[in-house]
Protein backbone atom coordinates (compact mmCIF):
# COMPACT_ATOMS: atom_id res chain seq x y z
CA UNK A 1 0.00 0.00 0.00
CA UNK A 2 1.45 3.61 -0.80
CA UNK A 3 0.54 6.65 0.75
CA UNK A 4 0.67 10.12 -0.80
CA UNK A 5 0.03 13.37 0.51
CA UNK A 6 -0.98 15.48 -2.32
CA UNK A 7 -0.68 19.54 -2.71
CA UNK A 8 -4.28 20.18 -1.40
CA UNK A 9 -3.37 18.46 2.07
CA UNK A 10 -5.52 15.07 0.93
CA UNK A 11 -4.37 11.57 1.43
CA UNK A 12 -3.98 9.46 -1.57
CA UNK A 13 -3.55 5.81 -1.59
CA UNK A 14 -3.00 3.21 -4.06
CA UNK A 15 -2.62 -0.57 -3.44
CA UNK A 16 -0.87 -2.89 -5.67
CA UNK A 17 -0.75 -5.94 -5.96
CA UNK A 18 2.60 -8.29 -5.89
CA UNK A 19 1.63 -10.57 -9.26
CA UNK A 20 5.14 -12.21 -9.41
CA UNK A 21 3.97 -15.71 -8.14
CA UNK A 22 0.90 -15.75 -10.91
CA UNK A 23 3.94 -16.04 -13.30
CA UNK A 24 4.47 -20.18 -12.43
CA UNK A 25 0.54 -20.83 -13.62
CA UNK A 26 -0.62 -17.80 -15.96
CA UNK A 27 0.92 -17.75 -19.30
CA UNK A 28 1.82 -14.34 -20.86
CA UNK A 29 -1.36 -15.28 -23.69
CA UNK A 30 -3.91 -15.17 -20.76
CA UNK A 31 -2.31 -11.83 -19.44
CA UNK A 32 -1.25 -9.43 -22.01
CA UNK A 33 -3.75 -6.89 -23.38
CA UNK A 34 -3.39 -5.75 -26.83
CA UNK A 35 -1.97 -2.50 -27.64
CA UNK A 36 -2.47 0.06 -30.65
CA UNK A 37 0.56 0.14 -33.22
CA UNK A 38 2.02 3.02 -33.73
CA UNK A 39 1.38 3.15 -37.31
CA UNK A 40 -2.38 3.20 -36.50
CA UNK A 41 -2.06 5.68 -33.70
CA UNK A 42 0.00 8.26 -36.07
CA UNK A 43 -2.64 7.25 -39.11
CA UNK A 44 -5.04 8.40 -36.64
CA UNK A 45 -3.89 11.45 -35.58
CA UNK A 46 -3.27 12.74 -38.91
CA UNK A 47 -7.14 12.02 -39.79
CA UNK A 48 -8.78 13.42 -37.23
CA UNK A 49 -6.19 16.43 -37.60
CA UNK A 50 -7.15 16.67 -41.38
CA UNK A 51 -10.64 16.39 -41.17
CA UNK A 52 -11.11 18.42 -37.80
CA UNK A 53 -12.23 15.99 -35.47
CA UNK A 54 -13.35 15.91 -32.07
CA UNK A 55 -10.20 14.33 -30.02
CA UNK A 56 -10.33 13.46 -26.18
CA UNK A 57 -7.99 11.75 -23.86
CA UNK A 58 -9.27 10.49 -20.42
CA UNK A 59 -7.79 8.60 -17.33
CA UNK A 60 -10.03 6.64 -15.55
CA UNK A 61 -9.84 6.84 -11.75
CA UNK A 62 -9.65 3.08 -10.35
CA UNK A 63 -9.71 1.81 -14.08
CA UNK A 64 -8.96 -1.79 -12.95
CA UNK A 65 -11.34 -2.29 -10.44
CA UNK A 66 -14.21 -1.83 -12.53
CA UNK A 67 -13.21 -5.34 -13.93
CA UNK A 68 -14.28 -8.39 -12.22
CA UNK A 69 -12.17 -11.61 -12.23
CA UNK A 70 -13.39 -14.29 -13.60
CA UNK A 71 -11.35 -17.23 -11.91
CA UNK A 72 -10.08 -17.44 -8.41
CA UNK A 73 -7.36 -15.20 -7.19
CA UNK A 74 -6.29 -15.40 -4.04
CA UNK A 75 -3.68 -12.56 -2.41
CA UNK A 76 -2.20 -12.45 1.05
CA UNK A 77 -2.39 -9.50 3.14
CA UNK A 78 0.21 -8.73 5.56
CA UNK A 79 0.79 -6.56 8.82
CA UNK A 80 -0.98 -3.29 8.98
CA UNK A 81 -3.61 -3.81 6.05
CA UNK A 82 -4.60 -7.35 7.47
CA UNK A 83 -5.51 -4.98 10.89
CA UNK A 84 -6.99 -3.05 8.85
CA UNK A 85 -9.25 -5.02 7.07
CA UNK A 86 -10.13 -7.13 10.03
CA UNK A 87 -10.80 -4.03 11.52
CA UNK A 88 -13.57 -3.28 8.75
CA UNK A 89 -15.35 -6.49 9.91
CA UNK A 90 -14.01 -8.45 12.59
CA UNK A 91 -16.55 -10.94 12.88
CA UNK A 92 -15.94 -12.54 9.08
CA UNK A 93 -12.42 -11.38 8.90
CA UNK A 94 -10.67 -12.52 12.71
CA UNK A 95 -11.66 -15.90 12.11
CA UNK A 96 -9.24 -16.03 8.91
CA UNK A 97 -6.06 -14.24 10.37
CA UNK A 98 -2.71 -15.44 11.98
CA UNK A 99 0.25 -14.40 12.74
CA UNK A 100 3.60 -15.70 11.88
CA UNK A 101 6.16 -16.39 13.43
CA UNK A 102 7.26 -12.52 14.26
CA UNK A 103 3.78 -11.93 15.51
CA UNK A 104 2.42 -10.14 12.17
CA UNK A 105 -0.64 -10.39 11.12
CA UNK A 106 -1.97 -12.68 8.00
CA UNK A 107 -5.04 -12.73 6.04
CA UNK A 108 -5.51 -14.32 2.65
CA UNK A 109 -8.64 -12.95 0.58
CA UNK A 110 -10.45 -13.80 -2.45
CA UNK A 111 -10.27 -11.15 -5.08
CA UNK A 112 -13.76 -10.58 -6.89
CA UNK A 113 -12.46 -7.64 -8.78
CA UNK A 114 -8.95 -6.69 -10.73
CA UNK A 115 -6.84 -5.31 -8.83
CA UNK A 116 -3.42 -3.56 -10.09
CA UNK A 117 -0.12 -5.76 -9.62
CA UNK A 118 -2.10 -9.07 -10.66
CA UNK A 119 -1.53 -10.24 -14.24
CA UNK A 120 -4.61 -10.56 -15.58
CA UNK A 121 -5.65 -6.63 -14.46
CA UNK A 122 -4.90 -5.04 -17.87
CA UNK A 123 -6.21 -7.16 -20.15
CA UNK A 124 -9.11 -7.70 -17.54
CA UNK A 125 -9.69 -3.91 -18.47
CA UNK A 126 -8.87 -4.07 -21.44
CA UNK A 127 -11.86 -6.20 -22.39
CA UNK A 128 -14.20 -4.90 -20.07
CA UNK A 129 -13.11 -0.81 -22.14
CA UNK A 130 -13.51 -3.01 -25.48
CA UNK A 131 -16.90 -4.03 -24.82
CA UNK A 132 -18.15 -1.10 -23.37
CA UNK A 133 -17.19 1.09 -26.77
CA UNK A 134 -19.11 -1.33 -28.88
CA UNK A 135 -22.01 -1.38 -26.28
CA UNK A 136 -21.87 2.43 -27.01
CA UNK A 137 -21.88 2.05 -30.71
CA UNK A 138 -18.30 2.71 -32.08
CA UNK A 139 -17.34 0.86 -34.72
CA UNK A 140 -13.74 -1.35 -34.96
CA UNK A 141 -11.57 -0.71 -37.73
CA UNK A 142 -10.34 -3.63 -39.43
CA UNK A 143 -6.43 -2.68 -40.07
CA UNK A 144 -6.36 -2.37 -36.35
CA UNK A 145 -9.29 -3.74 -33.51
CA UNK A 146 -8.05 -0.98 -31.35
CA UNK A 147 -9.18 2.22 -33.84
CA UNK A 148 -12.56 3.04 -33.29
CA UNK A 149 -15.03 5.75 -34.80
CA UNK A 150 -18.54 7.00 -33.94
CA UNK A 151 -20.95 9.69 -35.37
CA UNK A 152 -21.74 12.05 -32.24
CA UNK A 153 -23.98 14.98 -33.16
CA UNK A 154 -23.05 14.57 -36.95
CA UNK A 155 -19.14 14.58 -36.12
CA UNK A 156 -16.73 11.61 -36.57
CA UNK A 157 -15.32 10.79 -33.74
CA UNK A 158 -12.37 8.49 -33.17
CA UNK A 159 -11.67 6.33 -30.14
CA UNK A 160 -8.23 4.40 -29.42
CA UNK A 161 -8.06 1.83 -26.72
CA UNK A 162 -4.90 2.47 -25.37
CA UNK A 163 -3.26 0.30 -22.30
CA UNK A 164 -0.08 -0.54 -21.34
CA UNK A 165 1.73 -3.44 -21.46
CA UNK A 166 4.24 -2.11 -19.35
CA UNK A 167 2.00 -1.78 -16.25
CA UNK A 168 3.47 -5.12 -14.74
Amino acid sequence: MFLKEKRDGTIKARGCADGRSQREYTTKAETNSPTVSLKAMMMSCVIDSREGRHVAVTDIPGAFLHADIKEDVHMLLEGTIAKLIIKLDPSLYRKYMWENKHRKPMLYVKLKKALYGTLQVVLLFWQLLLDTLIEWGFELKEYDKLVSNKMINNVLSSGMLMTSKYLM
